[in-house]
C-alpha cells in the first residue's frame, strides 16, 4: 500500500485547482506543512479558522484544505500574541498542514464558478472576463518502454487539459540510440558500445509558464543520467478561461423566481437584489465570492443579471443606472458549495493515483459569520 506524501496530494490538488491560474494578488498554494510529511486524513473547508483547525486536529487531519488562504500578506512576525499566530502555531504544533486552492479554484474550468452555475441551472457558460490564453509547449520525451507509466505518471500534474479532458498524452514506439563515453554513468549499456533500446516517444501539453517544473519532474522519473527531451513551440491557443461565468439559464423566468431559485439550491437565506421582480432573467452572469467589480464586465456580456456577493450600496445603485440586475447571494452562500465539491474530487483522484486508504472530510462546523433577522 503506497503512503501518500504532502507533496503528492499537493500535485493532486494543482489538478483541480492549477497555481498557475491564480490571480497575482492571490497566495494560493501550500500555506503550511512539511512536503515530505505522510498524509492519511484531510479535511476541506471554507475557510481555516480556529473553529475550522480546532475540528480538523481533532479529527485526527494531516492536511486542512481551503478556499480562501490561510496567510494572504507577507508575514512580519507569527506570534501568539495574535489570532492569526495562535492559529499557524496551533496547525504547526498538531502537525496540521494547510494547503490553499482560491483564485486557481476560481478560474478553473470545472471549479467554483462552473460548479456555481450548473447549481443554479446556468448552462452554456464561458468566462466572465477572459484572461489571456496561456502559451503552449508540446514536450516530448523519450523514455525505454518498462519506464513509460512510470514517466508518464509524473508529467501528468504538468500537462493540460483538452476541454472536459485531463491526463492527456500520446506515445509511439521507437529505438534510441548512444554510445556512452567514458565518463559516463550510464543506465543501460557500456562505455564505448553503441546501444540500441526500445523507446516510447511521449507527448504532452504543457504550459510554458510550467514547463520549468515539468522538465525538472521529467528528470526526477527519468531513469537515464541525461534524458532526452524536446520542447516545441506551438501556435495552438490554451483553453479561455477567466473570473466568472457568463450563461443562459433553459429557458427565461422573472427576476423574483430566479433570486428564489439562488436562495434555495446555495441556500442563501440572506439573499437581496437588485431590479424589477417581473424582469425576465435568461443570461446570466455569475462570480463566487466578491465580484461585484465585474458589473461592467456582466453589461458588456449583454447579461440580464449578475450574481455575486458582497455588493455595496454604491454598486446597487451602479447596477441601475446600467440597467442590469443584481443578486447578492452572500459570500459565505456562493462560496461554501467547494467544499462537497473539492472533497468528492480529491477523494476519487487519490483513489486513481493509488491512494485509496487517504480519507477526505468534509468540515462540519463552518458557518455564515452573518446573522439575518425578518423585518417586522
Amino acid at each position: 500500500m503506497k503512503i501518500a506524501k504532502l507533496s503528492d496530494i499537493l500535485g493532486i490538488i494543482n489538478k483541480i485547482a492549477p497555481p498557475g491560474l491564480a490571480e497575482s494578488w492571490d497566495n494560493s498554494g501550500l500555506q503550511l506543512g512539511d512536503p515530505t510529511a505522510a498524509v492519511s486524513r484531510i479535511m476541506v473547508a471554507l475557510d481555516a479558522t480556529p473553529a475550522v483547525v480546532e475540528s480538523a486536529l481533532a479529527s485526527s487531519c494531516h492536511l486542512l484544505v481551503t478556499h480562501h488562504p490561510l496567510i494572504f500578506k507577507p508575514q512580519k512576525s507569527i506570534s501568539t500574541a495574535t489570532p492569526q499566530g495562535r492559529l499557524i502555531h496551533a496547525a504547526i504544533k498538531g502537525g496540521l498542514a494547510i494547503i490553499s486552492i482560491h483564485t486557481s479554484y476560481d478560474i478553473a474550468s470545472g471549479g467554483l464558478n462552473d460548479l456555481l452555475a450548473r447549481r443554479l441551472g446556468v448552462g452554456g457558460c464561458v468566462p466572465l472576463r477572459p484572461s489571456p490564453s496561456p502559451e503552449l509547449v508540446k514536450l516530448v520525451a523519450f523514455v525505454p518502454k518498462e519506464h513509460l507509466e512510470r514517466v508518464r505518471t509524473a508529467l501528468f500534474p504538468h500537462a493540460e487539459n483538452l476541454g472536459a479532458y485531463r491526463d492527456c498524452s500520446f506515445a509511439a514506439t521507437g529505438e534510441g540510440t548512444f554510445t556512452p563515453l567514458d565518463d559516463a554513468t550510464p543506465f543501460i549499456g557500456t562505455v564505448g558500445s553503441l546501444e540500441r533500446v526500445p523507446e516510447r516517444r511521449l507527448e504532452l501539453l504543457v504550459c510554458r509558464s510550467g514547463l520549468g517544473r515539468a522538465v525538472k519532474a521529467l528528470v526526477a522519473a527519468h531513469p537515464y543520467e541525461e534524458p532526452a527531451f524536446d520542447v516545441y513551440p506551438l501556435l495552438n491557443e490554451g483553453e479561455k478561461l477567466g473570473l466568472g461565468r457568463v450563461g443562459r439559464l433553459e429557458r427565461p423566468v422573472s427576476l423574483a423566481d430566479f433570486a428564489a431559485r439562488v436562495g434555495e439550491r446555495l441556500p442563501a437565506p440572506g439573499l437581496r437584489y437588485v431590479g424589477d421582480p417581473a424582469a425576465m432573467v435568461e443570461k446570466v452572469a455569475l462570480c463566487s465570492g466578491s465580484g461585484a467589480s465585474l458589473l461592467r464586465d456582466a453589461v458588456r456580456s449583454g447579461a440580464d443579471c449578475l450574481l455575486t456577493g458582497d455588493v455595496k450600496y454604491h454598486d446597487a445603485r451602479d447596477a441601475e443606472d446600467l440597467g442590469i440586475a443584481l443578486i447578492d447571494a452572500g459570500h459565505f452562500s456562493s462560496e461554501h458549495i467547494m467544499v462537497a465539491d473539492v472533497g468528492e474530487r480529491l477523494q476519487s483522484m487519490l483513489t486513481e493515483s493509488g491512494y485509496p486508504d487517504c480519507e477526505v472530510l468534509p468540515c462540519r462546523v463552518e458557518y455564515d459569520p452573518f446573522r439575518y433577522c425578518q423585518a417586522q
